[in-house]
C-alpha cells in the first residue's frame, strides 16, 4: 500500500471515529453548548465547512499553485464564526448529511493528486491530514469526553 492509499484510508477511518462519536445523539443534545459557545452541531458545521473550503486546494496544488492565497485564512476564528452562522438553522440530519458529503468531496479532491503529493513531508499530505484525520480525531475525542461526562 502506497502513502496515498494509507493517508486516504486514515482519513476515512478518522471520519468513522467522528461519526461513531455522534451516533445516537438527538437534536437537543447536538444543540447543547459545552465547548465555549459550541455544541456538537457547531463542531460538525465547522468540520464540514473547512472540508468544503479546502477541497479546491488540491486542484490548485495539482496545477503547481499554492493551495490558497497567502493570508486568506489567517483569522480562523472569523471563518469559524461565519461557517457556523451560515448553517445555524440546519437540523441535525442536515448537518450529518453535509458532513458526509463534504468528507467524500474532500477525499475525492485529494485523491486526484498523484502519489508524489502524499510522500512524507509533501505539502498536500500535510494539508490533507490536518483537515481530515487530525481534525476529525481532535473533535471526536472532545465529543467522546463530553458524552462520557453526560452519564
Amino acid at each position: 500500500m502506497g502513502d496515498k492509499e494509507k493517508v486516504l484510508r486514515d482519513a476515512d477511518d478518522a471520519y468513522e471515529e467522528l461519526r461513531q462519536a455522534v451516533t445516537g445523539l438527538d437534536e437537543a443534545q447536538t444543540r447543547t453548548a459545552w465547548l465555549g459557545t459550541w455544541g456538537v452541531k457547531e463542531i460538525l458545521i465547522h468540520i464540514y465547512a473547512w472540508d468544503r473550503e479546502m477541497a479546491p486546494s488540491f486542484a490548485r496544488i495539482d496545477r503547481g499553485e499554492p493551495p490558497y492565497p497567502a493570508g486568506a485564512y489567517d483569522d480562523y476564528d472569523a471563518w469559524n464564526a461565519r461557517f457556523v452562522e451560515a448553517d445555524k438553522e440546519a437540523s441535525h440530519r442536515e448537518v450529518l448529511d453535509a458532513l458526509e458529503t463534504s468528507h467524500r468531496d474532500l477525499v475525492t479532491a485529494a485523491g486526484t493528486l498523484g502519489e508524489e503529493h502524499f510522500a512524507e513531508g509533501a505539502s498536500a499530505r500535510g494539508l490533507f491530514e490536518s483537515i481530515a484525520a487530525q481534525h476529525y480525531r481532535e473533535h471526536a475525542t472532545q465529543i467522546r469526553e463530553w458524552r462520557s461526562g453526560q452519564h
